[in-house]
């Protein structure tokens, strides 16, 4: 992990007392988050907001406290009740990371109340996001990986030493045929014109543009839009987040008629290069799927795997959140991909709500 380590000294397990629900404001809880060993963007208080306005669904953010009051630990979650694909409990919802963080024994009472939450509300999945194993027993799925890879402290050294010269020629391919990318707040609107025509494309039900709308809002110090363009047209767009000095891109997206020309290829190492510009150390690709078409150009950038080890708890072994990769769901995203574009993104938007 690359985070901060706290400079607080490990209370003993004797000291923490008690497991509750968090009723304070976004200050104080981004304040504990920010110094936490081991904390990620997804931890930031915003998201509460953000799943509870644009969703509907409940968040459920808890803390573990010492003796004396002060803190040793934390977990956000967020309660995901859906007539179609069921109940969930989840840290967090449609995001990488999230687990508890705090001292060992305060992460074994935050998973412990979480088991406990998940019991009362009936779901049939908890699962725990974490980028590190967590102290406990409860099962681990690694269905899913990350890629990393480190950056270096100039553009020149990115272009001369990171890339390949086979990468270098795919890169350059874009910009011959006269693609820009571009970077900004502004970049929402073509950011989610081509989200929504690639959702569609992959069978998936997309993300409210509220979604979005309120991510660059709320999220503003850390999220990075950036769409590439063909004279007025977007082909290709990502939305990311910077913390700790690494950066991960979580939503990327081109439109499959201009494959040829890669504009992906474009999108990324533009990334790249911003980042260097912020000083970030490390570029996150994202979560995927081992052995897959999206692992594999993620890989060839000369990243490294990371196991992402996800906490579970199912009364009934579930073992997945609900994912068009399943076998139960592939005639529904065969069906999903002929709509038309227009009734796509006025249906996805209301489906995706109940999605975990």
């Amino acid at each position: 992990m690359r985070s901060p380590t706290s400079s607080n000294a490990v209370p003993s397990t004797r000291e923490i007392v008690s497991v509750q629900p968090f009723t304070g404001g976004d200050a104080e809880w981004n304040e504990w988050i920010r110094q936490a060993q081991g904390s990620t963007f997804c931890h930031l208080a915003e998201w509460r907001e953000i799943m509870r306005d644009v969703l509907g669904h409940e968040p459920v953010y808890t803390i573990a406290t010492n003796a004396d009051g002060s803190r040793a630990g934390a977990l956000p979650m967020v309660f995901v009740r859906s007539r179609l694909f069921g109940r969930y409990l989840l840290s967090m919802p449609f995001l990488n990371y999230g687990g508890p963080l705090g001292t060992p024994a305060a992460q074994r009472q935050l998973v412990e109340h979480a088991v406990g939450e998940a019991r009362s509300r009936k779901v049939g999945l908890l699962e725990l996001r974490s980028r590190i194993r967590i102290p406990s027993d409860l099962p681990v799925s690694e269905r899913k990986v990350t890629v990393t890879l480190p950056l270096p402290a100039t553009t020149q050294e990115l272009w001369s030493t990171t890339f390949r010269a086979k990468l270098r020629s795919q890169v350059r391919r874009p910009i011959k045929a006269g693609m820009t990318a571009r970077f900004g707040a502004d970049q929402v609107e073509p950011f989610y014109e081509v989200f929504t025509s690639n959702m569609r494309d992959l069978g998936t039900p997309v993300l409210p543009r509220m979604w979005f709308e309120r991510i660059a809002t709320a999220l503003s110090d850390h999220v990075e839009f950036c769409t590439v363009w063909l004279d007025d047209q977007p082909v290709a767009a990502g939305c990311g987040f910077v913390w700790n000095e690494e950066f991960e891109i979580t939503w990327a997206s081109s439109l499959r008629e201009h494959n040829r020309s890669a504009p992906n290829m474009l999108l990324y190492s533009a990334f790249m290069e911003r980042m260097i510009e912020r000083g970030v150390k490390v570029f996150n690709f994202g979560r995927c799927t081992p052995g897959g078409g999206t692992h594999r150009f993620k890989l060839q950038w000369g990243g490294v795997d990371e196991p992402l080890p996800w906490a579970q708890w199912s009364p009934a072994g579930v073992a997945a959140t609900p994912s068009p990769e399943s076998p139960i769901f592939r005639a529904a995203t065969a069906a999903w991909q002929r709509l038309p574009l227009r009734v796509a993104n006025r249906l996805g938007p209301l489906l995706a709500r109940g999605l975990p």
